[in-house]
């Protein structure tokens, strides 16, 4: 551990971030794939409207995320600042809070959700036709909601303490399992889009079996140990009051997907819904890899921050800004030059194809300066400024994107809907870049 703790504070900063962001690149890509490979498997395998329906349970997937966040992202940040700062115990103590509380809320939530699925999917915009395939996805998914939440939330902790590596071989384990087990169930067992949410359930379970084996070692600088798992209020405040932030994005992306669902539906039908699933699809793989950068970062920049060493902090975070904004430009490059054979992937339904081609490239113009609002927002995360990461999390999705879904459709139709993402970007990036030059004349 000490040795660890001498490479983050005296080690090559951009060494440092390959070493820890590459490991988290793999495994976030990896996932972002298997996301892609299992929508593939649904629309080739059950139907278009099954990627439709799929795509009207995004609000109920990023609740159930911001939850585990506010937790994970939370309790990973206050870890790596502990270590930082040398204080083992309360590193240690903000792990068996960190448990506690994810198991707490993922109960609550799946309580909660499985009452009231029929109504919240109805809200977010099904059919007669899309309902049966979000409600049966919805169910399995949410009866394991709880080995969700624990299996990421300790997964991050295991990657912010000092085990890049590890976290992406538990990642990798699940994605594993899950390839091998979708096509069973849904091509062999005849389970259509119950058997995509069976083998998502079984493969986070395994996953999570890989990394409470991690903290039960004593081997770990951050383990479990018998009073760890007391509830402490004050380590409770600190992790929400880190982890509010990205909460916050997620609680934001889930008022952005019920919107998008509803003008979808009604300027394009079931079949808009289901190229917005696809398109989703797609741009969460770039927006993984960019976050695969900042998880690389974060441990660095919180443990340099903690250390009092700001300007190494700050040379991950610059290193980080040009790695995501090229990600950023490559795939707007792709999805503007083959949209129409990305969208075929999913589907052989050609009015399909041709809704989600004219969307993705309508909807990527700006995708070039989402890296640097990205990788910005979680450097004020990392760094324990959760107001000014609170502020940048709202400004793309709730200040700009929200009044522009409900301004440029009607005039433009189901191409004002495309229109309203790339708009936000744009905006919230210059606000961004405005905050970041306010802030940086302090440090």
């Amino acid at each position: 551990m000490y040795q660890q703790n001498e490479a983050l504070e005296k080690g090559n900063v951009k060494q440092l971030l390959w070493q820890y962001a590459l490991p988290a690149i793999i495994a976030t890509t990896a996932t972002s794939f298997y996301n892609i490979i299992d929508r593939i498997f649904i629309g080739q395998g059950v139907g278009p409207l099954a990627i439709s329906g799929l795509a009207l349970t995004f609000p109920i997937m990023n609740l159930g995320t911001a939850l585990g966040t506010l937790v994970g992202a939370g309790s990973s940040t206050i870890i790596s600042i502990r270590m930082g700062e040398k204080r083992q115990k309360e590193a240690i103590q903000t792990l068996g809070n960190a448990f506690v509380l994810n198991m707490i809320i993922g109960v609550l939530f799946s309580v909660f959700a499985l009452i009231f699925l029929n109504p919240f999917l109805y809200l977010f915009g099904a059919s007669d036709a899309t309902l049966p395939y979000a409600r049966d996805f919805m169910r399995i998914i949410l009866l394991g909601n709880v080995i969700t939440h624990l299996f990421f939330g300790l997964n991050n902790i295991i990657r912010a303490s000092g085990y890049p590596t590890k976290a992406m071989i538990s990642l990798l384990l699940t994605i594993g399992v899950n390839i091998i087990l979708a096509p069973l169930f849904i091509f062999v067992f005849q389970w259509g889009i119950k058997g995509a949410a069976t083998a998502t359930v079984i493969s986070q379970s395994v996953g999570l079996v890989w990394v409470v084996s991690h903290f039960l070692s004593k081997k770990p600088y951050v383990h479990f140990t018998k009073k760890c798992f007391r509830l402490s209020w004050q380590i409770i405040g600190s992790v929400f009051s880190i982890g509010v932030a990205p909460f916050l994005i997620h609680c934001c992306s889930c008022l952005i997907a019920i919107l998008m669902n509803w003008q979808l539906g009604h300027y394009g039908g079931d079949m808009a819904i289901g190229a917005f699933g696809i398109i989703n699809s797609i741009i969460s793989l770039l927006i993984m890899i960019m976050f695969g950068f900042t998880q690389g970062m974060q441990p660095i920049v919180g443990y340099n921050w903690g250390a009092k060493q700001h300007d190494r902090a700050i040379e991950a975070f610059r290193y980080t800004i040009y790695y995501a904004t090229a990600v950023a430009v490559i795939g707007f490059i792709a999805a503007e030059c083959f949209p129409g054979f990305i969208a075929s992937w999913f589907t052989n339904d050609s009015e399909l194809i041709n809704i989600t081609a004219r969307g993705l490239r309508i909807y990527v113009l700006c995708l070039a300066v989402v890296g640097f609002q990205v990788v910005t927002t979680n450097f004020f995360q990392s760094i324990g400024k959760a107001g000014i990461s609170i502020f940048l999390s709202m400004t793309r999705q709730l200040l700009f994107l929200t009044p522009l879904l409900l301004l440029f459709p009607p005039l433009f139709g189901l191409d004002g809907v495309w229109f309203a993402t790339p708009v936000a970007d744009i905006t919230s990036a210059l606000v961004t870049a405005g905050v970041l030059w306010f802030y940086w004349r302090k440090i």
